[in-house]
């Protein structure tokens, strides 16, 4: 069973590494932030609530009710946290290389320690705050600084991609509190409407009413709705209880290296030979804090079996 839960947040990590390639392939073709948030955002509630109720409506009627200690509108005010990810992500993504964004949105882990730190007072041990210094070594080689690459250092850019990674470990730490007695579906389904919500008041749906689902923006935000909102939530709530969280942190760092190829075989970005050893540096760092846990583990495992 651990090994099916290794494949499933494999494929979920995977899936959201390529999106940063098709939303500029995206707005290659015209499309603003406004389509491709927005599309990404309406397809997902559609196929997330359509996916639940059907589940509802197959399983068997007998089932033990579950008793939600946490109000749906808390799981749907969650939701628009992820909403701000793809907003200020997604811009990120227009003004700089993809491989720079997916650098950018990384940085989400010494945000969390931090955010841990302020908020919970917990205090960073010695593996995280190595593993920062080597986060923010590894961001300077990966992202080309000393190449002098002038389109990686859109300053507007690089400031979106860093409020993506605040929104993205605030989001993961409420995702982590709230409605984890929820059903998969519905709890993905509320805050993916959530994001949605909060997507349409701030860009209005145009696309909606001037005739460009028509076009090819119809297949990038079916496209983005899958990978993005629903192979992911779908693949971890399934995988990491089966892998382990511990090794699930581990395996999803994947992301970052999926989406670094995907620029570059896709988009033809360049990437040096500097910029992947900075990008092994940020993988590494990532590793770091979580080999402890994982050495526990199996120790666990060797004494209980």
């Amino acid at each position: 069973m651990t090994f099916k839960g290794i494949l499933l947040v494999l494929f979920g990590a995977c899936s959201f590494g390529i999106l940063s390639t098709f939303v500029k392939l995206a707005y290659a073709e015209g499309y603003n932030l406004s389509d491709v948030t927005g599309t990404q955002a309406f397809f997902g509630v559609v196929f997330l609530w359509t996916a639940y109720f059907i589940q509802t409506h197959t399983k068997p009627k007998k089932q033990e009710k579950i008793i939600l200690k946490t109000h749906w509108l808390k799981l749907v005010g969650a939701g628009t946290f992820s909403g701000m990810v793809s907003l200020c992500y997604y811009q990120c993504v227009k003004l700089v290389p993809a491989s720079v964004a997916i650098i950018l949105l990384m940085q989400f882990v010494w945000i969390s320690v931090l955010l841990e730190l302020l908020i919970y007072k917990k205090k960073p041990s010695r593996n995280q705050i190595l593993a920062i210094l080597l986060i923010l070594i590894g961001t300077i080689a990966a992202s080309g600084y000393y190449e002098s690459i002038s389109t990686s250092f859109n300053l507007t850019g690089i400031i979106y991609g860093l409020i993506s990674a605040a929104f993205y470990a605030s989001f993961l730490m409420l995702n982590g509190k709230l409605g984890i007695e929820y059903p998969v579906l519905k709890k993905s389904a509320l805050m993916i409407t959530g994001a949605c919500i909060i997507i349409f008041v701030l860009l209005p749906p145009y696309f909606l009413i001037n005739g460009a689902l028509t076009g090819s923006l119809l297949k990038w935000g079916i496209i983005l709705a899958v990978f993005g909102t629903v192979i992911p939530p779908l693949c971890f709530a399934s995988g990491i209880p089966k892998a382990g969280l511990t090794l699930s942190s581990i395996l999803s760092s994947v992301e970052l290296p999926i989406a670094v190829s995907m620029s570059a075989l896709v988009l033809h970005e360049e990437v040096s030979t500097i910029r992947w050893l900075g990008i092994a540096v940020i993988l590494g760092a990532m590793i770091l804090p979580n080999l402890e846990n994982l050495k526990k583990a199996n120790n666990f495992k060797r004494k209980t079996s």
